[in-house]
């Protein structure tokens, strides 16, 4: 009871004259140590010695307490130290969901005091759910975007896992996450950007049996894949949901972005692509090759119409497709028009 008191009294001195507890720590292991040379030195029966315990044991056994108590962690330090996740952050308030805690403030300033987007936007995109269809080039900046935006919840689908040949342009992902599942290494890097927002990884391949259901969840889906069944899926699902599609593209030096959304008079993906082309004519990025900062470009511009339809700010790519060639560094925009013959979107057309 002695030694707790003193203990106690120790760091209570120490609280009022606002010791950091960096400091009051080694007073208590000077205490510790002298309480166990005490049961060392002195002699049974002393009444110096009963008083501090009356054996060594019991202050042994919590020194081993202490230390597997610390060495843990550090061990938990380190693991998160490696997966890019700062403690520090996640311990900061993330205020309700339709107020912003004061760390909120200062981390969106630059978008609350834009006139188009302001308090109510950045709620808004706050209390919004988005899913992105691929974690790899186009997702990649997609995702890192949307996050540091402050998207309230973000899903991520796909099922590839981080390769060596990706980190030329997927720059979410890192070295040491060769092997990872994407889902979960872009998870990681999100959390660590901003503590603030919610990431659903989904590692699994999207087909049609989940699309609908996992549609539902969310209020705008935007596409980075690289396979025209996917997009084909994609765009029946979000048709039928009456869901915003932000589509993508990419071919070595050259990417397309548009805003498909037939439910608000503008086309859908199989109005301006009616069939996918031969092989030949649209090899990947493994046969053709593709600039490392392109996905980047054409990436920040999908997130940047993301923002837009999200907030209600300016004229989102409705009806109209942005082309970028970064070879020659030129942009065009070219307008889009809905085909009442769709097989997807005709019924709305008509």
């Amino acid at each position: 009871m002695l030694v707790l008191f003193l203990a106690a009294v120790i760091w209570g001195i120490g609280a009022l004259m606002g010791t950091p507890r960096s400091a009051r720590w080694p007073a208590l292991g000077l205490l510790l140590v002298a309480a166990i040379a005490i049961q060392l030195v002195l002699p049974d029966g002393h009444p110096l010695r009963e008083a501090t315990g009356g054996s060594a044991a019991i202050w042994l056994i919590l020194v081993g307490i202490g230390a597997l108590v610390w060495l843990y962690a550090r061990l938990i330090r380190g693991l998160r130290g490696r997966t890019g996740v700062d403690i520090r952050q996640e311990v900061q308030p993330a205020g309700k969901p339709d107020s912003f805690s004061e760390v909120e403030l200062n981390r969106y300033a630059r978008h609350i005091v834009l006139r188009e987007v302001g308090g109510a936007g950045q709620k808004a995109l706050k209390n919004a759910r988005v899913l992105v269809v691929g974690a790899g080039g186009l997702g990649a900046p997609v995702l890192q975007y949307l996050a540091a935006a402050g998207v309230g919840t973000i899903g991520v689908i796909d099922d590839d896992s981080v390769e060596g040949a990706n980190l030329q342009r997927q720059v979410i992902h890192k070295d040491a996450s060769i092997g990872m599942p994407k889902v979960f290494s872009a998870q990681s890097e999100m959390q660590a950007q901003n503590p603030f927002v919610r990431v659903l990884p989904y590692h699994r391949r999207l087909d049609a049996e989940i699309a609908a259901e996992l549609f539902a969840d969310y209020d705008l889906v935007i596409d980075g894949c690289d396979n025209f069944d996917t997009r084909y899926l994609v765009n029946e699902t979000c048709v039928a949901a009456g869901l915003p599609l932000i589509s993508g593209a990419l071919s070595q030096w050259e990417g397309q972005v548009s805003v498909f959304d037939p439910a608000k008079g503008a086309p859908c993906y199989r109005c301006i692509f009616p069939q996918a082309p031969a092989p030949h004519l649209a090899p990947s990025c493994a046969e053709a090759g593709v600039i490392g900062p392109l996905p980047g470009v054409v990436g920040s511009m999908m997130a940047v119409e993301a923002v837009k339809l999200l907030t209600g700010a300016g004229a989102p790519l409705r009806g109209s497709m942005a082309i970028y060639d970064a070879l020659y560094g030129e942009s065009r925009q070219i307008g889009l028009k809905p085909r009442a013959d769709c097989p997807t979107c005709g019924a709305l057309q008509g």
